[in-house]
């Protein structure tokens, strides 16, 4: 073991962000579909657009995530490795 709890921390904050069922299910979309913006996600997810883009803040605020404007529109990818990671293990039973 080791008293390096600064790693333990940093790590601990990216499974907090991602320890919400909304945000599961908007990084797992996000990696399966490549890009989309918050009109999509509110379709598909079927909640408000505003607690889409709050949780899409939360993500974005982590590094876990990035937004790209396309005219009127954000088109939202995953921008971190770990959370790939992380998500594809999570799930490898569904792939």
């Amino acid at each position: 073991m080791d008293n390096n709890f600064e790693r333990y921390d940093e790590i601990a904050e990216l499974l907090k962000v991602i320890a919400h069922p909304v945000r599961l299910c908007i990084i797992r979309g996000l990696l399966r579909k490549g890009k989309c913006n918050v009109s999509y996600m509110q379709n598909c997810l079927d909640i408000p657009q505003p607690t889409v883009s709050r949780h899409l803040q939360m993500l974005k605020n982590a590094g876990l995530i990035k937004g790209e404007r396309n005219g009127l529109e954000i088109n939202y990818t995953v921008c971190n490795e770990k959370v790939t990671n992380i998500i594809n293990l999570l799930f490898e039973d569904e792939e």
